[in-house]
């Protein structure tokens, strides 16, 4: 296959990408706009559907030892009592990987190392393309490259998706969110799972992500009264107070939560669109770049079999869509449950979540773990 097909950014989805079509036999190639790849951000979960992807590149146990194992989800109230617990344990046997908790620049170092420094171009920011016989892509420094195959996996701004897709739109959910790693050596109770303290209009999560490293990342709707993360959960358990007190201000990133309104095309001609460029989702079910790598791994397997570029591009847009449109409709009813701001629409929601019953979370992980095509 002599044809390289291209790809905009370096984030996980682009590099899970680039390396399922590698492993199909394609050349690839990607741009990214920044001037290094190095560890930055905070922490992320790799669940079972992105694990398994891990173990079809023979990778997983990589992710585990830079990580670290994540057996069982709970919603708690803001004591930390839980609401709501997911046992995690029957989905390791059943599919034979675990969720890993992992520091987002180690994930990305990693598969940087796995795809090999001389398949990215880095200081390639996007600027503008020019659709031609080929596609051709103009970068801030002045270069220019020209492709006939272009996939876009440069985020939830995508240069790709404004310029060659209909107008899309960004979707604010009304939160504010801190997020940041801190060095502690975490209670041992709450090594291998995720909590997640709901309160009032606000909520707290926290995983061990390495020896003494803990992620966490809190939310607040944006018309909170507090504008300081200590501030906003000193009501909260000891345990939460603890935790953002021993990360340093320089190590807290602050964003608003936004998604993108589901758009019905991620593919025409000879390009297309993955992970957040196609389907940014709010992070409520720790699904973003989880489904990013589903997106590589289905364009993979299409790929494998499927000589026509195009036609891969096609199927692909008709298997994903559906499944990656629900985790972002699903994570968008989970935010504003999580951020109720009434007394008495608090005290309904966490007797509603304790009366959920387990088969009913199963019922949902089974749909969210379970990979296409498989």
């Amino acid at each position: 296959m002599n044809e390289t097909i291209t790809i905009i950014g370096a984030g996980i989805g682009g590099l899970v990408t680039a390396l399922m079509l590698r492993q199909q036999g394609y050349a690839v190639h990607i741009y990214e706009g920044a001037t290094e790849i190095k560890a930055v951000g905070a922490g992320i979960i790799m669940a079972n559907n992105a694990m398994q992807v891990f173990k079809s590149l023979g990778l997983h146990q990589q992710v585990e030892k830079a990580g670290n194992r994540i057996s069982a989800m709970k919603i708690t109230d803001r004591y930390l009592k839980s609401l709501s617990v997911v046992d995690l344990k029957d989905f390791e046997k059943q599919y034979g990987v675990c969720n890993i908790a992992i520091h987002r620049g180690a994930l990305q170092q990693l598969l940087v190392e796995a795809l090999g420094n001389e398949h990215i171009s880095l200081s390639k920011r996007l600027v503008k393309i020019e659709k031609k016989d080929n596609y051709h892509l103009y970068f801030e420094d002045g270069s220019v490259h020209k492709t006939r195959w272009l996939i876009g996996a440069d985020g939830i701004n995508s240069v790709v998706r404004k310029q060659l897709f209909p107008t899309s739109n960004l979707r604010d959910a009304k939160q504010r969110c801190w997020r940041g790693v801190s060095e502690m050596d975490l209670p041992a109770e709450y090594h291998h799972e995720l909590n997640e303290a709901w309160g009032k209009g606000k909520r707290f999560g926290f995983v061990k992500i390495a020896p003494n490293k803990v992620y966490w990342y809190a939310l607040v709707n944006e018309n909170a009264k507090e504008k300081e993360v200590t501030k906003s959960f000193r009501d909260f358990h000891p345990t939460i107070q603890s935790i953002i007190s021993q990360c340093r201000d320089s190590d807290i990133f602050i964003s608003n939560i936004v998604d993108l309104k589901p758009i019905n095309c991620w593919q025409q001609e000879q390009v297309c669109l993955v992970g957040d460029a196609a389907h940014a989702t709010t992070p409520n079910l720790g699904q973003g770049a989880c489904q990013a790598i589903e997106d590589a791994y289905i364009l993979g397997k299409l790929l494998a079999k499927e000589q026509n570029i195009q036609t891969a591009f096609q199927q692909y847009e008709a298997i994903r869509m559906p499944k990656a449109l629900q985790v972002v409709n699903s994570s968008r009813t989970v935010g504003r449950l999580a951020h109720i701001d009434n007394g008495l629409g608090v005290w309904l929601r966490n007797n509603l979540m304790k009366n959920i019953p387990a088969s009913a979370n199963r019922k949902q992980l089974e749909t969210i773990f379970k990979l296409q095509m498989d």
